[in-house]
């Protein structure tokens, strides 16, 4: 079994404090759901997991079974078992799935596999030879997406908003090829969200609320019930504080669609 620890992680931009005391452990085969309102920090801190530069770690440690990721490039951290879905993937002309997941393994990728997937996922065979994102809608993006999460089998799978623009169907059946990954190859899952829509088809063993740049409670499903009943506002008064003034603005668009990270 392996662990993803994250332990007093504190992160700013610009000399403005945006993660301020993370804890948090993911274990193999569990699916943790991440809450939050909008600038509470959520989106940040899966970019400062991944190690995207321009965000200064101050404190704390993240590890996988023990090994720091802290101070790796991006491509050290997914080669240890981190993998990031974008909450805005960017297109890549010329570049077909097949290739983008082959170039990501030491010992190559069947394509049969790739194929295999995408009859999983319905992801339809002019998509596959197409460059990777190219004039795809948002449901292609994110099942295209979840074909390479599942084809690449990383350790642990940090979901960035993987429910925005999705419908119906493209979310039920991105979030069971999901699930079915826990229990095939024990895949951890920290899924972050604003809404529990996505908590009906993935469903969370944990779900955590993440104010101010920090996690403030924690608990089941039942969590995120009701904070559909009463909102962060009615979960900050049943807990005794303030809802915390947003600590950073939305990402518009991917923060790692320019190189150089």
């Amino acid at each position: 079994m392996s662990v993803l620890k994250i332990t007093n992680l504190r992160a700013s931009v610009e000399g403005t404090e945006i993660l301020r005391g993370v804890d948090l452990e993911v274990s193999s085969g569990e699916v943790h759901a991440l809450m939050g309102p909008n600038g509470s920090g959520k989106s940040t801190l899966s970019h400062v997991l991944m190690g995207r530069s321009d965000y200064t770690v101050t404190d704390g440690s993240v590890t996988i079974d023990g090994e720091e990721l802290l101070g790796l490039p991006t491509w050290e951290r997914a080669r240890r078992g981190l993998f990031l879905t974008h909450q805005y993937p960017v297109e890549v002309a010329g570049v077909r799935i097949v290739d983008l997941v082959d170039a990501a393994t030491d010992h190559g990728i069947d394509e049969a596999r790739v194929q295999t997937e995408a009859g999983r996922l319905a992801v339809r065979d002019e998509f596959l030879a197409r460059g990777v994102n190219v004039e795809f809608s948002g449901g292609e993006q994110k099942r295209t997406e979840t074909l390479q999460l599942a084809v690449l089998e990383p350790r642990f799978a940090i979901l960035d908003e993987i429910d925005s623009g999705l419908d119906v169907d493209a979310l039920r059946v991105v979030s069971r090829r999901i699930e079915a990954m826990t229990e095939e190859t024990g895949l951890g899952v920290l899924a972050i969200t604003h809404y529990a829509r996505l908590l009906t088809e993935l469903r969370p063993d944990r779900v955590h609320v993440f104010m101010g740049g920090r996690v403030v409670t924690s608990g089941g499903p039942e969590l995120a019930d009701e904070l559909e009943a009463v909102g962060y506002d009615g979960l900050a008064e049943r807990l005794g504080f303030a809802v915390p003034k947003p600590v950073s603005a939305e990402v518009t668009e991917d923060p790692f669609a320019t190189p150089g990270f």
